[in-house]
């Protein structure tokens, strides 16, 4: 079984006086993932056989505790509901209670999705009031991860499942939450969320050491006798919030992150499927889902065009991650804040690619415009688009940000118009185009859709 070694480790830290002991995510109120095969761990006395037994089929498992006490058993779950209770004991029995079986989802990154339901101080959320009269629904739980940075890794955190209130909900990420409440009421199952995020940091943070090995020459990792590590400290808060969850099944993955490396795109778009590869590696429960976003247009101080690289990074390494895909944000920018208030169109879009391509909801529109092909004719390029089969638009609004370029490799403006077949431009400071760039800058109003309203990302056709 992978990754067991790490956590016989792990749940060393867990031992107190109690018997059996749990890490804080295997507690009442909990989510399961349904119809599957969920690990439970903990620690018990050393040597101990361990009972588990579990309330929806009365079914009974054993279990050896190790010299140090460490165990870990996997449960069979049932299609959805509850609640349930779990019984664990190595003679001294630990209940836990009102636990459901449903979807489990896990959502990380910095700031845009750490941004809570209540909004930042000065920095609203559209629909905060709503969310919060709306809230209370016993079949949504909430587990959110304090931000700890650490050396090395820790097996616990101090946290608890929570049901879904208006107190419960106000600090908790408005992307995450709003999926989940989306997504429990289409399926109509129980839904648990977890969160693990912390604004302002880096994705090697967020990483764990054997997957940052070949990026060595590149990015440093810290050594374990050194001060207190910083948040964006390579593998700090992969130490700190992420190894408390490892083993926890999940069905998929949330991320957004990405503007705290805006200044290393071309690295970027090989650490994201490094991480992504790990973290699937230590769960240890299948090639489950990541669905991550796209970061905002915003005008960053002393921008030369590291945004727009690093939103091309993103959607290059769409391709070289399984199962992924990703919610693109090229209309709800805002010019001035790094945080856009419209939290509830990204976890729409997100929920778009879940139910399509998770939970097999045929004709669920999940992709904006993906650049296809070019072609020139005379002054003019041709522009072909995936995910457009039923055509594009602009819902009104002039078709802006369409630029070209000759071999001199300077671009112009262009005027661009829908066809039947995709767009067309040009410009007439260009009359033999090589290259086309479409809202390739740090701020823009993305213009361009297709017909379901889903926007495209920003792309060029060059490599200059």
């Amino acid at each position: 079984m992978k990754k067991l070694v790490i956590f016989l480790f792990l749940v060393l830290s867990l031992r107190a006086s109690a018997s059996v002991t749990l890490p804080a995510v295997i507690s009442s109120n909990m989510v399961l993932q349904r119809q599957s095969e969920a690990a439970l761990w903990g620690t018990a006395t050393a040597n101990a056989k361990v009972t588990v037994v579990t309330s929806w089929n009365k079914r009974q498992y054993a279990v050896k505790a190790g010299p140090d006490g460490a165990w870990k058993v996997k449960v069979q779950t049932a299609a959805a509901g509850g609640p349930y209770e779990i019984t664990i004991s190595d003679g001294k029995p630990v209940k836990l209670e009102n636990i459901l079986i449903g979807e489990v989802w896990l959502c990380s990154g910095q700031s845009n999705m750490e941004m809570p339901v209540k909004g930042f101080k000065n920095q609203p959320v559209l629909h905060t009031t709503d969310l919060l009269m709306e809230a209370d629904n016993p079949q949504i739980r909430l587990f959110h991860v304090p931000r700890n940075v650490s050396r090395t890794p820790v097996a616990s955190c101090n946290a608890s499942w929570n049901q879904a209130t208006a107190e419960s909900i106000i600090d908790f990420s408005a992307v995450g939450y709003q999926f989940a409440k989306m997504l429990q009421e289409k399926l109509k199952v129980p839904v648990g969320i977890i969160e693990t995020t912390w604004g302002g940091t880096v994705i090697e943070a967020w990483m764990d050491e054997q997957s940052l090995q070949p990026f060595a020459g590149e990015i440093k990792i810290p050594s374990r006798e050194t001060v207190k590590p910083d948040r964006n400290d390579a593998t700090a808060l992969y130490n700190g919030m992420v190894t408390p969850l490892v083993g926890y099944n999940i069905k998929g993955m949330l991320w957004y992150q990405g503007e705290s490396n805006r200044d290393r795109a071309a690295q970027y778009r090989r650490l994201m499927p490094a991480m992504v590869k790990a973290w699937r590696t230590a769960w240890d429960c299948g090639e489950w889902p990541f669905y991550y976003v796209q970061i905002a247009p915003y005008t960053y101080n002393g921008d030369k065009g590291q945004t727009c690289l690093l939103r091309e990074a993103q959607l290059k390494a769409l391709p070289e991650i399984p199962n992924a895909g990703m919610a693109v944000s090229m209309d709800v920018g805002m010019e001035s804040n790094i945080h856009p208030p419209d939290k509830t169109i990204i976890a729409k879009r997100l929920l778009y690619w879940a139910l399509a391509k998770t939970y097999g909801y045929k004709g669920v529109p999940y992709s904006g415009p993906v650049y296809k092909s070019m072609q020139v004719a005379g002054d003019t390029v041709k522009l072909s688009f995936d995910y457009a089969a039923n055509g594009l638009s602009t819902f009104g609004k002039p078709l802006s940000d369409f630029e070209v370029a000759g071999a001199d490799k300077v671009f112009h403006p262009a005027n661009a118009w829908i066809t039947g077949s995709g767009i067309a431009l040009k410009s007439d400071e260009v009359k033999s185009p090589v290259a086309v760039r479409y809202a390739f800058h740090s701020w823009v109003v993305g213009t361009l859709f297709n017909t379901e309203g889903l926007p495209a990302s920003s792309f060029r056709t060059d490599e200059w």
